[in-house]
């Protein structure tokens, strides 16, 4: 009894697995920062994506600019709107000012810069006020702040321009869907995964993304504060949620969130919030994580399974429960039971590969 009853098939059943999956995840890119979070993914019942550098490659090209007062060119709003967004790190703010330097506009000297998330960016642009502003922020801020219905139609991204609390301009930008976005969100579906999207962004650039991805619910308008507070109602329907993030912003989401994965060319800060990081950035690596949580588990409960039931069946019959049919365990036969019970749980621990 002594013999059969030692704990070793018990004591490694999740350890060894715990090591067989950590190996694997490293070798496939994947850092897992926080075990917890890992072992709870296998539940996820849904994936939140933030849209921008997540989903889409976070790099936005000027489509279009639209003078909207009849006195200012097309070039002129997109060099006021370059010389306040020089000053910013904003995905949008380096595209505007890449379009700017590639029709030859130097950005102008501006001063006393103020960001607003998710709303606006102001400056003092040659002693006057200019401020690129979101449609929503822009609309209460000046007249005429209305996207011209030819932008509204592509499902544009596009900020306005003010100079003196007036519209004088409209930049429209696009960004780019990343290629396996699709094969991302078409994998986590296959596993019965609900896809969910956040978007700072406008109800048609939001719907515009959702239709190409097959999206199955999105957010749009929602500012970076507010990106927290939408993974907790989502947990209040009794969904167990992953979010998937880049930014600064996503930090107290990913926080948040049952289980939270960065991509691994996002923010220091983002990582630190991750409870997992995607070190190549790719999103099917979303998909493969999440497998490997469901296999982990998997396997973890057939070594509980079958080291628990070895000692119950082994222990009554070194104790002679069987004795009066028979059937003896000598010594030597239960040395032999408990080695093979333990080789059983590190095999099938490997077969995780």
């Amino acid at each position: 009894m002594i013999v059969i009853a030692c704990p070793h098939a018990l004591g490694l059943a999740i350890p060894l697995v715990v090591a067989v999956s950590t190996g694997l995840a490293a070798r496939g890119g994947l850092l897992i920062r926080e075990r917890a979070g890992f072992e709870r993914a296998h539940a996820v019942q849904a994936v939140v994506f933030d849209k921008t550098g997540t989903l889409t490659q976070g790099r936005f090209g000027v489509t279009d600019v639209v003078a909207l007062d009849g006195e200012t060119s097309p070039d002129e709003v997109l060099l006021l709107a370059a010389s306040v967004e020089a000053m910013s790190e904003h995905s949008i703010a380096r595209g505007i000012v890449a379009e700017a330097d590639r029709r030859g506009l130097a950005p102008l000297p501006a001063s006393d810069f103020k960001a607003i998330p998710g709303k606006a960016a102001r400056a003092a642009v040659e002693g006057r006020e200019v401020v690129v502003a979101s449609p929503g922020y822009a609309a209460g801020e000046a007249q005429g702040a209305v996207v011209p219905p030819a932008l509204e139609a592509q499902g544009r991204t596009v900020v306005f321009v003010l100079r003196e609390g007036r519209a004088i301009g409209a930049i429209a930008l696009a960004d780019v869907v990343r290629p396996e976005s699709r094969q991302a969100i078409d994998g986590l579906k296959a596993m019965g995964i609900r896809c969910v999207m956040l978007t700072g962004d406008s109800e048609k650039v939001a719907a515009a993304v959702a239709a190409e991805l097959g999206i199955d619910e999105y957010f749009a308008g929602v500012l970076p504060q507010e990106k927290a507070n939408e993974i907790k109602r989502i947990k209040e329907r009794g969904i167990v949620v992953a979010m998937v993030g880049d930014g600064v912003n996503d930090a107290p989401a990913l926080a948040e969130a049952d289980v939270g994965i960065a991509i691994g060319a996002g923010t220091e800060v983002a990582l630190e919030s991750a409870d997992i990081v995607l070190v190549r950035s790719d999103p099917t690596d979303i998909v493969t994580v999440l497998r490997l949580a469901r296999s982990t588990f998997r396997k973890m409960k057939q070594n509980l399974a079958w080291a628990t039931g070895y000692n119950v069946l082994a222990i009554p019959l070194a104790a002679g429960v069987l004795y009066p049919v028979g059937i003896v365990l000598t010594p030597a036969i239960g040395a032999a039971l408990m080695s093979l019970s333990t080789v059983i749980v590190a095999v099938n621990a490997k077969l995780l590969k």
